[in-house]
This record gives structure tokens, C-alpha cells and sequence, in this order.
């Protein structure tokens, strides 16, 4: 039994959070790489820890002094904002135990005889899209990354002075006939000074609310649904605090939780690897669709093999029962769409060192920008889907 009228809650975390500064330093990695020869393979794992970066993986590209790597690393942790006595850019330690990328991998992967390469790894992708928001995401989400981007961006600039780089929020909505009406709870954990007391801590984060969710979603919340640290103080955090490891926020990264996850992460991956450019490519299909107002909602599946360049099956669901449209929307898929792995990367084009900004605040609901960051947001093909 379902019923249209439920509450869903969705969290996002900061780039100050210990897994998203390993996202961060893995995908400096990937632009790294793909800076100087696009067609690079990366696959960066990094872990983070008092004081102390480790990086492993698999690479096939051009050598890279370790000493520019490191600085590299270095320049992530002080653009996040660490330069704390448990976590610092100036003083962490570097380990680099990047390595060669596996033959067995590149001979399934790279082209032969003039065909497409395969994808990098069997897997199944998911991308989604609803009209909740301008951007075309999930509300929860939406409001959950807005609020920390807006208290990310004062506290570089220098005014929002006390808080620390890590923060989590989490927002709850009320759902009626499947549409969000109003949020019912906010909850915003955050790392501050030993100077600030909890009310000035709360003080200082409230405003930040009540500027990413717009009014009439507040109407109604009473302070006491408001949960600014609730454990009482968080001035311990960042890798200090706690261990970060890269592609442990994937529900993050995503919906929040409001459509199926494939479990692959996208940081640290070139875009060869489907778990990443595949999932892009669903947000992509999605977003066209939703955007032309074939439907309110859309979920795109795409599954692959490795070595293998077609997709194994792509699957559309549409927020109506409405088989004949359904069929339509896939019919215009396969006659206007490459979903072969090189085909993806042409047509978003993936092989740009664009990801370092992707690594927090989601991948999706994001603005495409002149550098060719978030191609994957565009609605240029939305006509095609016009029925």
C-alpha cells in the first residue's frame, strides 16, 4: 500500500566533512591527470586523518613530480579552510602510493581495431529528476546543500566568523499528493570555535535557513524543530575528528535518497569509468525529459559490462503509468543518443578537468558554468522529448 502523503528527509554534508576532503583531494587528482593528457586513467582513493593524507589507486597517464602532487594536496586542505592543530594544510602528512592501472583492466577498456572501448567496470547507473525545484531536484536535497554552500561562502569570505569548515545538515519535508508542502525539521551540526557558546552558535546559523528555504516552507516551524548541534558542542571535527574516506557520501552526491543509488561513487574516477560518466549521462537523459513536461518526474537505469560498449539495458520510468510514452521517450533515446562509454564523454564532454567542484554540495542541481562544468545539467535537448 503507498500512500501520497508522507515526510522525507534528505542531509548534505560540507567540503569541510573528513570524506568530502577526501573527494576533494581524489578528483584534484583526476583534473590533475586530465590537464595534462585527457585521455588519462585515474581511479584515486584518499584517506584523511589527524594530520596525515593518504592516497592509493590505480593511474595510466602522464608522470607527475610528487612534490607538485603534494602541493596540490595542500592547496585543497587550505581552500577548504584547515589549518587547525589536529588537521592542517601547512604540516599534514603526504603519503602517494598511486600506482600503475592493471593490464587486465586497460585490455578490456581501451580500443581495439578502431571500435569503442568497453566500460571500465560492469555496474548499473541511476539518474533521476522532478519539477520540486527550479534546478529540477528533489526539495530536501536542494534546501540541505543550499544551506551549507551559503554558510561555506560567508565563512570564506570572512563573515561568518567562529565556524569551522565541517558542517552537516539535514532537512525534513511534509509531503501532500506527493508534493512537498512545508518543512516540518532542520537540523544543522556544525564545527565551531571554542569561543562560541551554543546560543551564539545558533545565533549565527538560523539566518542561513531561513535564506535557502524559501517562507512558505517555513510557515509553522516552532525553534524547538530547529536542532542547531544537538549534542551540545562541535568544536572537535574535520579529519581530526573523524577518518574521511573518498565515495562514502553517495547518497549525498545523488537525490538524497529520492531515487535508487547503483552504490558505485563518482569521486576519484576518470570518465571512462561508467559508475560516474554513466550516472551523468542519466541525470542528463532525466533532467531533458522532465524539462520538455513530458512528465513531473523521471528515473533513468543504465547498465553495462565490462569491455563491453553498448549499455545492456536501459530502463525509463515515468511518474504516470503511461506505457505508449514511455516507449516514445525510449524510442527517441536509442535514435539520439550514444550511451556507449566514449559516446558519453563526447557528448558531455568529460574529458576537461572539471570535477574538483562537483566534490561537494551534489553533482546534480548544479549551474553549468563557461569552464564546462556540469554539461550534464544542460536542458538543450529537451525538445526532442516534446510529445
Amino acid at each position: 500500500m503507498t500512500t501520497n502523503n508522507y515526510l522525507f528527509t534528505s542531509e548534505s554534508v560540507s567540503e569541510g566533512h573528513p570524506d568530502k576532503v577526501s573527494d576533494r583531494i581524489s578528483d584534484m587528482v583526476v583534473d590533475t591527470y586530465l590537464s595534462m593528457d585527457p585521455v588519462s586513467r585515474v581511479a584515486c582513493e584518499t584517506l584523511t586523518t589527524t594530520n596525515r593524507v593518504v592516497l592509493a589507486g590505480e593511474i595510466r597517464g602522464p608522470k607527475i613530480n610528487n612534490e607538485e602532487l603534494e602541493n596540490k594536496v595542500r592547496d585543497c586542505i587550505k581552500d577548504i579552510g584547515y589549518d587547525q592543530e589536529g588537521f592542517s594544510w601547512k604540516n599534514a602528512k603526504i603519503e602517494n602510493h598511486l600506482h600503475d592501472q592493471s593490464s587486465d583492466i586497460a585490455m578490456g577498456v581501451d580500443s581495439k581495431d578502431n571500435k569503442d572501448e568497453g566500460a571500465g567496470d560492469q555496474g548499473l547507473m541511476f539518474g533521476y529528476a522532478c519539477d520540486e525545484t527550479e534546478d529540477l531536484m528533489p526539495a530536501p536535497i536542494h534546501y540541505s546543500h543550499k544551506i551549507l554552500r551559503l554558510m561555506a561562502e560567508d565563512r570564506k569570505k570572512g563573515n561568518l566568523k567562529g565556524i569551522e569548515p565541517d558542517n552537516k545538515s539535514q532537512v525534513t519535508m511534509l509531503y501532500e499528493k506527493n508534493k512537498p508542502v512545508k518543512v516540518t525539521s532542520v537540523v544543522i551540526s556544525t564545527q565551531h570555535s571554542k569561543d562560541l557558546n551554543q546560543e551564539k552558535v545558533k545565533e549565527l546559523i538560523i539566518p542561513y535557513i531561513k535564506k535557502s528555504i524559501p517562507s512558505n516552507f517555513l510557515e509553522g516551524l516552532k525553534t524547538n524543530e530547529i536542532y542547531i548541534n544537538p549534542t551540545g558542542q562541535f568544536i572537535i571535527g574535520g579529519p581530526d575528528g573523524d577518518t574521511g574516506l573518498t565515495g562514502r557520501k553517495i547518497i549525498v552526491d545523488t537525490y538524497g535518497g529520492s531515487a535508487p543509488h547503483g552504490g558505485g561513487a563518482f569521486s576519484g574516477k576518470d570518465p571512462t569509468k561508467v559508475d560516474r560518466s554513466a550516472a551523468y549521462a542519466a541525470r542528463y537523459l532525466a533532467k531533458n525529459i522532465v524539462s520538455s513536461g513530458a512528465s513531473n518526474k523521471c528515473l533513468i537505469q543504465i547498465a553495462y559490462a565490462i569491455g563491453v560498449s553498448k549499455p545492456l539495458s536501459i530502463f525509463v520510468k515515468l511518474a504516470e503509468e503511461d506505457e505508449a510514452k514511455v516507449k516514445k521517450i525510449m524510442e527517441i533515446i536509442n535514435k539520439n543518443f550514444d550511451l556507449s562509454p566514449r559516446g558519453i564523454r563526447e557528448m558531455l564532454k568529460l574529458n576537461n578537468p572539471i570535477y574538483q567542484i562537483t566534490s561537494a554540495y551534489g553533482h546534480f542541481g548544479r549551474k553549468p558554468t563557461n569552464k564546462g562544468e556540469f554539461t550534464w545539467e544542460k536542458t538543450d535537448k529537451s525538445n526532442l522529448f516534446k510529445l
